[in-house]
């Protein structure tokens, strides 16, 4: 079960699907940091957010959009709005991930929520009960499911096969939470090296 916690909140932190895709909603760590920047006219809790070497685009966007804000109350919504998805595309870019638009506000995946309540909080053992609950449910889901068809395997072929099916389920879903806790973060690759291959049965 200690296993089990580690391996979880790692992956958490480390699956780009779900981490990354968090920075593209309009209420996500990115966009908040950007609408709290042009409210304060200071651009440097941005910089964080893009590369070294972007950070002349972006700032250079961030001037533009203060000047146009000073347009009127219309004027400084859409300025706003074009600075998030400049910032966001420019961050995804980055990181080597599409951007795709930005995202309503509450269609972040609650794990990733709970993360960022754990880290508001300063504690995460709401976090490591949720993620935790969710790996047992899932290992016992598809093992019970496994189990259960091998006990059927040698009455016929399709019982073979149904058996397979939930061999196959079950082994790739621990496999990959496993290489997924073993490889570095997406976030700090450098290399432009792909993500291990798994398994293929």
């Amino acid at each position: 079960m200690v296993y089990i916690v580690i391996l979880f909140v790692t992956v958490i932190f480390m699956l780009p699907d779900i981490a990354v895709a968090h920075c593209d909603t309009l209420d996500g760590p990115v966009v908040e940091t950007a609408s709290q920047a042009l409210e304060k006219g200071d651009i440097t809790p941005v910089l964080k957010w893009v590369r070294k070497e972007d950070e002349t685009e972006i700032k250079a966007q961030f001037d533009k959009t203060l000047a146009v804000r000073k347009q009127g109350k219309e004027a400084r919504e859409l300025a706003d709005m074009y600075f998030f998805e400049s910032l966001v595309r420019i961050h995804r870019a980055g990181e080597g991930a599409p951007y795709t638009g930005l995202k309503a506000a509450g269609t972040v995946e609650p794990s990733v929520a709970a993360a960022d309540k754990a880290l508001e909080s300063g504690s995460a053992e709401n976090l490591v009960k949720l993620v935790t609950e969710a790996a047992a449910k899932g290992i016992r889901e598809r093992f019970a499911h496994a189990a259960e068809t091998k006990k059927h395997a040698d009455h016929g072929v399709e019982y073979g096969r149904k058996f397979v099916a939930a061999y196959v389920e079950f082994t790739h879903y621990v496999e990959r939470l496993h290489l997924d806790a073993e490889r570095p973060s997406a976030h700090g690759k450098t290399d432009g090296t792909a993500s291990p291959v798994h398994h293929q049965h």
